[in-house]
């Protein structure tokens, strides 16, 4: 519903404070991911990793409950900043952007076929 009014042209901003829904994140003690994080909280309280990690895993949950994010661009930002971690790049690394196309092989031809036509598929 909240998606819906957000969507309205001429909405009007006073509804907007009791039509927001009210979100409620319920964490389960004993899951295995809330107890890694926990150690890792008491490890080191100033981790980034862990900052990261603990908001994913809000913004990830808001998603897949059908909400959407204030800033996407922050979530995307998070991710990107977990996938240098996991693939061991550090923080401030560039990763280049690599052009595969020269590196491509070059389409073989299929003799007495003809290419310019769709494949038909029953």
């Amino acid at each position: 519903m909240e998606r819906i009014m957000k969507a309205q042209a001429l909405r009007d901003s006073s509804t907007m404070g009791y039509m927001a829904a009210k979100k409620q994140l319920e964490i389960n003690p004993e899951h295995a991911i809330i107890n890694a994080l926990n150690e890792k909280v008491q490890a080191d309280p100033n981790d980034k990793a862990v900052k990261d990690l603990v908001y994913l895993l809000f913004e990830t949950a808001l998603l897949s409950s059908g909400f959407s994010l204030a800033e996407p661009s922050v979530h995307a930002g998070r991710i990107h900043r977990m996938i240098k971690l996991g693939l061991g790049l550090g923080d401030t690394e560039d990763v280049a952007v690599v052009d595969d196309a020269d590196d491509m092989p070059a389409l073989e031809d299929v003799e007495g076929e003809d290419t310019t036509q769709m494949e038909e598929v029953d």
